[in-house]
């Protein structure tokens, strides 16, 4: 008995998008998400690979990031784990982690001493800047069928949904 071949990628699209259409589907609206479904999660397998290789959880790399995106702004334990989802007390545990490793300091605020703040060390930065640059040449590779233009285009597109996310209830 001959094993089953694996479907591409465009063929597995393909086929889900006919599966939501004959379900009731606009195939319009489908092959959008669909299209931006199979792209997040092929990139997420990647990236838990990568953060494997860095010595990162998914976790850890959602408190880097926040608090790269906060640059010189530090955030509290209370803000980092609510841009994490997480409780505040798992929110310790890896902010411990992460400080033992050199990754982040804590300090306490001067103008509120029974709070705590936090930033990102030069080790901290060097390893969010790290994983930035090596997940730059998969996210590249992923978008390498799109001329510049068409890049251009599909981020102008994509930031026009992005700005009505906030419009609806879900």
């Amino acid at each position: 008995m001959a094993a089953k071949r694996r479907q591409t990628a465009q063929q597995e699209h393909a086929a889900d998008v006919a599966t939501y259409v004959a379900a009731g589907g606009e195939e319009s609206v489908q092959r959008v998400i669909t299209a931006v479904f199979s792209v997040t999660k092929k990139l997420d397998q990647w990236y838990v690979r990568q953060f494997a290789d860095l010595d990162l959880t998914q976790g850890e790399w959602s408190v880097l990031a926040s608090l790269a995106r906060a640059g010189d702004t530090c955030l509290t334990p209370s803000q980092l784990a609510d841009l994490s989802n997480v409780a505040p007390s798992s929110m310790t545990h890896r902010l411990d982690k992460m400080a033992g490793r050199g990754l982040l300091e804590r300090r306490p605020d001067e103008s509120n001493r029974t709070r705590t703040l936090v930033s990102l060390t030069k080790d901290g930065w060097a390893l969010f800047s790290a994983a930035v640059r090596e997940s730059n040449v998969v996210e590249s590779d992923t978008l390498r069928g799109l001329s510049d233009a068409e890049r251009h285009e599909l981020a102008r597109l994509l930031e026009i949904v992005i700005a009505g996310l906030d419009d609806i209830d879900a």
